[in-house]
């Protein structure tokens, strides 16, 4: 078996900016402030000097009702994160350090029921 291919990044994080109509029953990301706090976190990435690391928008990861969220990889952890703190902590425990924020972790069950394949 060949080895792991090398990673472009060390660390993508997808973050929901997806919208929705206003009043809409699943919510959007966007209307709970995920653009700003994206912006910020590729602003605070920036700052911080981590290299390695690309902080992109996402379309719907469909878990709006939890939102605003965002998935990082490799390892494919999700997070709920409504604050410059949530975020800062993300970058620095996650980012940085390898370390999970737990208290922002989204779990599996978490959210709208799995689809059909």
């Amino acid at each position: 078996m060949s080895a792991d291919p090398t990673l472009f990044y060390d660390c993508h994080v997808f973050c929901c900016t997806n919208v929705r109509p206003e009043n809409h029953p699943r919510g959007s990301c966007a209307r709970k402030n995920s653009v700003e706090l994206r912006d910020y976190m590729k602003n605070k990435a920036k700052a911080l000097g981590l290299k390695g690391v690309r902080i992109n928008t996402a379309g719907c990861l469909d878990r709006c009702e939890l939102g605003p969220t965002m998935v990082i990889y490799p390892g494919g952890i999700w997070y709920r994160y409504t604050s410059q703190a949530d975020v800062d902590e993300i970058l620095d425990v996650y980012v940085k350090q390898g370390g999970w924020v737990e208290r922002l972790m989204l779990k599996p069950e978490d959210g709208p029921a799995k689809r059909a394949e």
